[in-house]
């Protein structure tokens, strides 16, 4: 299907994107690209930023080091901090310091929430390199289904530095009760990534969703030539109708191993989405517009 779009109209978009979903390493999973390669590849397909996503650690306090050594790219460069067992999950300290160290997005738990350890059992998604501890499943809930009093501090630090709420890998009955909080505590960055893979999202979800002013990431590995690719073409234009592009954001959620690179998966997917009829404008908002609107990027 892409290949009836001319690839200088990709080219084109590409220019100026924002991708806030990037799995460069180092980590103890497998990638294709570290942080410094993921930089200089966005530059030379000229994108304006990028944000580095792993399960385990936060890149945020090395930033200053990247922008010495990389700066001269003119690629803006964030991290953030997944709320994994490896920062000690729903833990307002770690939160506390990434985001003083310069971290514009937190993450839920994602690999070690309850929901993804129900998902894939006896599976191999997200697999590492060296065996880890097994994880203690987090969810963030308590037994009578209200929020947690951690994770209403890591709420309040969120809204204190105005940064980031992704809802990582939970459940969306679980994204509902957190994101009512976050609101009601002044988070007013709102991120869901791949609603319809692993949250358990439906299209009514995600427009209810995006009335409490979310937007929705939809993950170019997903759809494009990946070993992850779970949807066809028809599923990812239900998806994005479902928020509209006004509320979409395109995201590679690429970089492992035996896959496209970040670029190259951020391109297909773009080409993916022209080839489905979304106008230039449409896919500008998706891919340049709005994630720099949510990343704060002027």
């Amino acid at each position: 299907m892409i290949d009836t779009i001319d690839e200088s109209r990709a080219d084109a978009l590409m220019k100026g994107a924002v991708d806030l979903h990037v799995h460069s390493g180092p980590s103890v999973m497998a990638r294709q690209v570290d942080h410094f390669q993921a930089v200089e590849e966005a530059a030379a397909a000229g994108m304006r930023g990028i944000l580095f996503k792993d399960h385990h650690y936060s890149v945020a306090p090395f930033l200053p080091i990247m922008e010495r050594v990389l700066g001269h790219h003119g690629v803006a460069m964030y991290g953030g901090v997944v709320l994994n067992n490896t920062v000690g999950s729903l833990n307002p300290h770690a939160v506390d310091f990434n985001l003083k160290s310069g971290a514009r997005l937190v993450w839920m738990p994602t690999a070690h929430s309850l929901n993804h350890i129900r998902n894939t059992h006896r599976k191999s998604r997200l697999a590492t390199n060296v065996q880890l501890k097994k994880p203690v499943a987090v969810t963030v809930l308590d037994a009578r289904g209200d929020l947690l009093d951690e994770c209403k501090e890591i709420l309040d630090s969120i809204a204190e530095f105005d940064a980031i709420l992704s809802s990582g890998h939970l459940h969306i009955g679980e994204v509902w009760v957190l994101f009512e909080e976050a609101r009601a505590r002044g988070v007013k960055r709102l991120l869901v990534n791949h609603p319809m893979y692993g949250l358990h999202c439906t299209a009514d979800d995600v427009a209810e969703l995006v009335r409490m002013g979310a937007l929705i990431e939809q993950s170019a590995c997903l759809y494009v030539d990946s070993r992850f690719n779970y949807f066809t073409p028809e599923e990812l234009r239900e998806h994005i109708d479902a928020a509209g592009p006004a509320h979409s954001a395109l995201g590679s959620d690429l970089g492992q191993v035996d896959n496209p690179s970040p670029v190259e998966g951020l391109k297909q997917m773009i080409r993916l989405c022209l080839a489905l009829g979304y106008t230039d404008e449409e896919v500008k908002l998706m891919v340049q517009d709005n994630p720099a609107r949510i990343v704060g990027l002027q």
